[in-house]
């Protein structure tokens, strides 16, 4: 499915047969064309989220630049007013991190992510937690995240004088797999700040699970998301393990293709594969974007020897696709009211590349610090 510039869906199939090659730059644009990254779209916010399934949310601000750099027009202050509204919600789901999605997803979503959330507890905190009473810590951290918002630190302090000897971080994260924890404002909104406090989903929200969703749906949305991508893909996507069973359900209703590696990627009949020599202009990411984590082999969009780069500095900083690729990193500067722009290229850059990157970067930087007495943008090489 292709939004258009109207955020009405085309349709094309292919003619390819199945079985074809998909080559990395084949699958780059296929993955940019549906993560709307080929071209900014007028689409709803809500409606661009749920596209997406979730905008990966460990900071505050990284839904924000990821909106901006996919819609038309997008203002931070809509997304805040949602938020307060408890239209969208913070969230650990897919592989147990914090995501941001309608509150409608946040209930179809969060009961299929039980399994990974109850791994990362065990294999974190298997050992400080033993063979204690979930049903009696689930009770007391219930009552606790609902009397009021609790952060992390004080749930823990709070449990542990009922449970002394614990961990509590250990027992702070227990109440986090065992009741569904959404993070509330004023964490999170644009132009504000606040700890990260915590109550429950149903609380919150005022509705309890959505019932059962289907893994099939949440897969098939995936591949509109991602795709086309292999049965690990959706595992490395979702934290979920054993998928291969649920893609051999799904397989009569999609396309098979084989990659440079001839590993089995799955996909939509009438998802976008665009031609791989269509241009892309540059655009800036956030730090923890989803489109560079939701891949086993993420050669699709960063080549080894620069993710391996980028994750040596952390998540810090964000990234800058030229081409289609990541082949810089950005991070904004603040200091008496000057915010300055500092892009680094992992290679070298063209010099029309230097300038159209140069241009979004300015572009961002209004978006980012509109609040800045001066603002300036600069590419550094770094030492």
């Amino acid at each position: 499915m292709t939004p258009s510039r109207k955020g009405t869906v085309a349709t094309r199939v292919e003619t390819q047969r199945d079985g074809t090659v998909l080559d990395r730059r084949a699958l780059n644009r296929a993955l940019l064309a549906r993560q709307l990254l080929l071209r900014r779209v007028e689409m709803p916010v809500s409606h661009a989220i749920e596209h997406l399934v979730g905008l990966q949310a460990q900071a505050a601000s990284p839904p924000y630049f990821a909106l901006w750099s996919r819609l038309v027009a997008f203002e931070p202050a809509l997304l805040a007013r949602m938020l307060e509204a408890r239209e969208v919600v913070r969230i650990a789901l897919m592989r147990s991190t914090i995501h941001l999605v309608t509150a409608r997803d946040c209930l179809r979503l969060r009961p299929l992510m039980d399994p990974v959330i109850e791994r990362s507890l065990r294999g974190n905190y298997a050992r400080s937690l033993g063979e204690i009473d979930r049903e009696a810590v689930t009770a007391a951290g219930r009552a606790l995240v609902e009397e009021r918002p609790r952060t992390f630190l004080e749930l823990g302090r709070l449990l542990a004088e009922r449970w002394p000897g614990r961990e509590p971080s250990a027992l702070a994260n227990a109440v986090r797999a065992w009741v569904p924890l959404v993070q509330v404002p004023p964490h999170g909104v644009w132009g504000r700040s606040g700890p990260a406090a915590h109550t429950s989903m149903e609380s919150w929200l005022g509705s309890g699970m959505a019932g059962k969703t289907a893994l099939d749906d949440v897969v098939v949305r995936y591949l509109a998301a991602f795709g086309p991508a292999s049965v690990r893909d959706a595992q490395i996507w979702s934290g979920l393990t054993r998928l291969r069973d649920v893609l051999d359900r799904l397989r009569p209703r999609l396309r098979t293709f084989r990659d440079e590696h001839g590993t089995e990627v799955f996909d939509l009949p009438d998802a976008p594969r665009p031609d791989p020599a269509t241009p892309v202009p540059p655009r800036f990411l956030p730090e923890y974007d989803n489109v560079l984590l939701s891949h086993a082999d993420r050669t699709r969009i960063v080549a080894d020897e620069h993710r391996r780069r980028i994750m040596h500095n952390g998540f810090g900083r964000g990234s800058v696709l030229v081409n289609g690729f990541v082949r810089c990193t950005w991070r904004i500067r603040r200091a008496r009211g000057t915010a300055t722009l500092v892009i680094e290229p992992l290679a070298r850059l063209s010099r029309t590349d230097a300038s159209t990157v140069q241009a979004e970067g300015v572009r961002l930087l209004a978006f980012a610090a509109a609040d800045a007495r001066k603002r300036d943008v600069r590419i550094e090489i770094p030492d």
